[in-house]
């Protein structure tokens, strides 16, 4: 009976106890109320779901405009690219700006078109109007960049304790100077409070390189002031990451801009690359054929891209307000791996791409670096792609894939961890809307939310799910927030649905949907390509003249200066010596994220895809007018230790894939397009060569000869034959990386498999193969610049080769020269041993042009520091065995002068220790390129090259003098004794630190002359 009775309690309880138990189920953070408009349900702090509809074109509040002709362009045979840039320029130069009609047909374009202006649109008349990128040459085809020129006020703190995402007021906590309508930045500092919230300073292996570091991820908001009441500030579009106390708050900075360029685009006609067919994987083409930089509200419409490399458009951290919509990339052609097909791709703010299809690309819709955010991809397709779209980089924050298709691949929000350069947490307060994917990744990063909604794939993380594998409504949350926001519905254009699926169907239903089965769906690709007739851009030319009736300006050749040469055992040029500092390219480190990029130095052959400057690919014109401008004459250029940054760890092994990272530092040969190289893309065919790296050379070689500028230029570099294994991993020379057999055994033998000693065989041309392949090479490194005077050759960085390779290499130089009947400035930079060998080698001598004294030098003591050659030891493990001391000013004088003297029909470079700090020893010496200062007296150059190095009694003074008993005399004493034949001269004394004229003497007869100064001083005697 009790058993009964404790059985009928338990019954009667249990609807008791499950009702305790029911928990209920969470509110959403966004639903669709009665009224149809959205709902949010903000978290404890505020924190709510951004309104993603700010993005685009004029904030998403106006269509785009259908700009009026100005001019047109017609057809023509041959390179258009400054007949379309002479008319892009005369609509800028208009005072409404206009559109640039092309015509229908082919136009060849072989450089790069530049809109730099506000209110200039390049229109074709549809996709019948094809603009060709022609020749091997990696330039962005279509440039829309203003200048960088944002000029920042003072900061001011903001004083909210919090501010949550989706924020549009913050409080400030001097508004004084902050006016309605001011353009402001926002930042949010990278506090190292954060970085431990996030656990992002280490990634693994115990090594923090790749660890986010305080200061390095800042976000930056542009924005507009809309209203201000007391301290409190309204701005035009809301912010995408919290701003925290806790974390460092955040600021506030009104700005300036003037070369922010705006209501400018690209519409309605097709882009294409040439390339090498035989090559699936050909690089030696164009890589982007659209770039923002610098602009806000712009747009590019109705564009089909085919066979490009890199990006159909990119849109950098510069750019703001940009719509690419109904645009379509075909067959890119390039390796497989990093920093190429990131199709359609945005490191910028309120961008927006909606309706782009995209096939067989890599992150064909991508967000960079700390993408600031909101940006949006609404309705877009990738087909096939090799890797995932989404976030790609560190920290975009608030964005939006709505819509998005991913066929074959990922999609989402990862922690990337170490790859990526150390990206980490990709995204925070992002959305994923009605998605299709293979895997779709929504992870939650601490401090931040990351949602899906309605998506369909295989699932993970751990952010907000919600409705997975279901269809909802709203189809697009961009276009209801837009309609919530400005009350417009009918620019959404989404592809039709034309059915609604159905488990229980009527009769009459199946019998429709059966019917609409016969005919395959509508795809995106076709909707977009019917985006003409649904939104026709006018090509009216009526009355409107064409560029070539308007007339323009052929560009003018750059104009050589008189060619270097060698004269009187001097490097001349227009009759005087060449001096200046001088500058090596950085061959390993780097990354493209923004604090590394303020500390890279100039390079020739470094590659970073669609973006240009310091730290980039740099723009060779603003290099050498920097270089001329700091009085530095020469840069010596080495390619690169290795092409992918991944390397920079210094592991041997072989990449899991060619997600290879930016900058590359690029090769001299071709990739083959065949097999996988250690570094993930395709093994390097040492019988061709790399166009853009041989390219960039000769033009930088070009503007030296315009520019009064030196190259010297290093044919090897020895770095990757020895010392640490890693140096030998991705060199193209080893096997593993090339088709060519070169011999080596494979798998290397690292010594304690860690260290590479592989310059013996290197250097041993008795290999048939490898003899031939060098061969090749030397011939391709001196007929690269035929026709350019400004080169010096030398034989390779780091060199500490055998004898025997040195005088194969002068063979093949002397044997050049006599073949082609050509001349180059050939250099001997070598170990002392092997360059006297040399030197005494009367055959050989001939075959020199010019000594460069480099790998040994005379110490204070006078004793030589000169490690021997073909040891198979690199420069500083020779310095750790031999322990050389500093030289000093005399014994460098001591060593140009010797070889001046020994060889006087010969230059004299010195390039050991102190190079830069002992220029006027080095000069007083006969020694070509040293570092002495602008001098301030005109003509004293011009008479040092009729000058020889001649001694005085005073040991602490340095002179020069020619047949008519001129003298330059350097000298740190109070006086200079000459013997001076009868006549008058002229003294002029000169500041050996800054090259100004001290003091001018004219008429001067005496022997004795006093220093005007204390310290050293130059003295320049002339005659009268």
């Amino acid at each position: 009976m009790k058993n009964n009775l404790f059985i009928i309690l338990l019954v009667c309880c249990i609807p008791r106890m499950m009702y305790a138990q029911k928990k209920t189920a969470p509110v959403p953070p966004v639903s669709v109320g009665q009224d149809g408009r959205l709902i949010y349900t903000a978290d404890s702090l505020g924190n709510r779901i951004p309104d993603f509809s700010y993005c685009g074109y004029m904030a998403g509040e106006v269509p785009i405009p259908d700009v009026p002709v100005r001019v047109r362009v017609p057809v023509m045979n041959g390179d258009a690219t400054v007949r379309i840039q002479a008319a892009i320029d005369y609509v800028s130069s208009l005072p409404v700006g206009g559109a640039v009609l092309l015509d229908k047909g082919i136009y060849e374009v072989a450089g790069s078109l530049h809109i730099r202006t506000s209110g200039v649109v390049l229109r074709g008349s549809g996709r019948e109007t094809l603009l060709l990128a022609t020749g091997h040459s990696r330039e962005t085809l279509i440039t829309i960049a203003g200048q960088d020129n944002k000029i920042l006020s003072p900061v001011v703190q903001i004083i909210d304790a919090y501010v949550p995402v989706n924020a549009r007021k913050i409080r400030v906590r001097n508004p004084q100077g902050i006016k309605t309508n001011d353009l402001v930045q926002i930042t949010r500092p990278c506090t190292k409070t954060w970085l431990l919230q996030l656990g992002t300073e280490h990634f693994g292996g115990g090594i923090t390189s790749l660890g986010w570091k305080p200061g390095e991820r800042e976000i930056h908001w542009d924005r507009k002031i809309t209203a201000i009441a007391g301290d409190i500030l309204t701005l035009d579009a809301p912010l995408t990451t919290a701003l925290d106390t806790t974390y460092g708050g955040g600021t506030i900075s009104v700005y300036h801009w003037p070369g922010c360029i705006s209501q400018s685009g690209v519409e309605n006609l097709r882009c294409r690359s040439t390339y090498d067919t035989t090559n699936v994987k050909d690089e030696d083409h164009r890589w982007m054929a659209i770039t923002f930089e610098n602009t806000t509200d712009a747009w590019v419409r109705q564009v089909v891209f085919e066979h490009f490399a890199g990006s159909a458009v990119a849109v950098l951290e510069t750019g703001r307000r940009i719509t690419v919509e109904d645009c379509i990339s075909l067959a890119p052609v390039s390796e497989i791996g990093g920093q190429r097909r990131n199709t359609f791709f945005t490191a910028g703010q309120q961008t927006l791409f909606q309706r782009n299809y995209a096939e067989y690309g890599y992150h064909d819709f991508a967000t960079g670096f700390c993408a600031a955010g909101p940006n949006a991809f609404v309705q877009c397709e990738s087909y096939m792609p090799f890797s995932y779209s989404g976030a790609i980089d560190s920290w975009a924050s608030g964005l939006l894939l709505d819509n998005v298709q991913v066929d074959g691949q990922a999609l989402g929000f990862p922690n990337r961890g170490q790859d990526g350069q150390g990206a980490g947490w990709s995204a925070a307060n992002s959305m994923l809307w009605q998605c299709v994917a293979a895997r779709i990744d929504c992870y939650r990063p601490s401090g931040a939310d990351n949602w899906s909604f309605g998506s369909w794939a295989q699932f993970a993380g751990d952010g907000y799910w919600n409705s997975s594998n279901e269809y909802i409504q709203p189809r697009s949350l961009y276009y209801a927030q837009l309609s919530d926001r400005i009350g417009e519905k009918s620019r959404a254009q989404l592809l039709p649905v034309t059915s609604e699926a159905s488990s229980s169907p009527t009769v009459a239903q199946t019998e429709a949907l059966i019917k609409q089965s016969e005919q395959p769906a509508l795809t995106l690709y076709d909707w977009i390509l019917q985006s003409a007739q649904r939104n026709p851009i006018s090509v009216n030319a009526a009355g409107v003249n064409t560029i070539d009736n308007i007339g323009y300006k052929k560009p003018s050749a750059d104009r050589p200066l008189p060619p270097m040469h060698i004269s009187n055992g001097w490097l001349i040029r227009d009759g005087a010596v060449l001096t200046g500092g001088r500058r090596d390219v950085p061959w390993w480190r780097g990354s493209i994220k923004p604090y590394d990029v303020k500390e890279a130095g100039p390079h020739i052959t470094r590659f970073v895809p669609g973006r240009t400057g310091t730290g980039f690919t740099d723009d060779l014109d603003s290099v050498t007018a920097r270089m001329q401008r700091k009085h530095v004459t020469t840069i010596e250029h080495n390619y690169g230790l290795w092409y992918d940054r991944r390397r920079d760890d210094h592991e041997r092994v072989m990449r899991i894939d060619g997600d290879v990272w930016p900058p590359f530092y690029e090769q001299p040969f071709a990739r083959s397009g065949q097999g996988t190289a250690w570094d993930g893309l395709s093994r390097y065919d040492l019988t061709k060569y790399n166009h853009w790296y041989w390219d960039r050379l000769k033009r930088f070689a070009t503007l030296a000869d315009s520019k009064g500028l030196v190259l010297i230029h290093q044919q090897y570099f020895q770095h990757n034959i020895i010392e640490a294994g890693a140096h030998y991993a991705d060199f193209p020379w080893r096997p593993a990386n090339n088709i060519n057999a070169t011999g080596f055994p494979e798998p290397p033998p690292y010594a304690g498999g860690k260290r590479i000693f592989m310059s013996a065989q290197f250097y041993d041309t008795t290999y048939a193969v490898r003899r031939n392949l060098h061969k090749a090479y030397i011939r391709q490194c001196l007929n690269n610049f035929s026709g350019t005077s400004s080169v010096i050759q030398l034989l390779g960085a780091e060199f500490t080769g055998p004898l025997h390779f040195v005088q194969f290499w002068t063979d093949e130089v002397a044997a050049w020269k006599r073949e082609t009947g050509q001349q180059a400035i050939i250099g001997l930079s070598t170990t002392k041993d092997v360059q006297d060998a040399i030197l005494e080698d009367q055959k050989r001598l001939a075959a020199i042009d010019l000594i460069d004294i480099r790998y040994w030098y005379y110490q204070q003591n006078g004793s030589a520091y000169a490690p021997q050659g073909g040891q198979h030891l690199a420069p500083r493990q020779h310095a750790r065995l031999l322990k050389p001391k500093k030289s000093s000013a005399e014994q460098v004088y001591h060593a140009v002068r010797e070889y001046r003297s020994k060889y006087p029909g010969k230059a004299v470079l010195y390039s050991a220790d102190g190079y830069d700090a002992f220029g006027w020893p080095v000069f007083m010496a006969g020694g070509s390129l040293a570092n002495i200062p602008v001098i301030g007296a005109s003509g004293f150059l011009s008479a040092a090259a009729t000058m020889l190095p001649v001694d005085l009694p005073d040991s602490t003074q340095f002179a020069l003098r020619n047949d008519r008993d001129e003298y330059i005399v350097y000298s740190t004493s109070s006086t200079i004794q000459l013997n001076l034949p009868k006549g008058s001269f002229n003294a002029c004394w000169i500041d050996v630190k800054d090259g100004h004229v001290l003091q001018t003497d004219k008429h001067v007869k005496d022997n004795n002359f006093k220093n005007p100064v204390t310290g050293p001083v130059v003295l320049w005697l002339r005659r009268i």
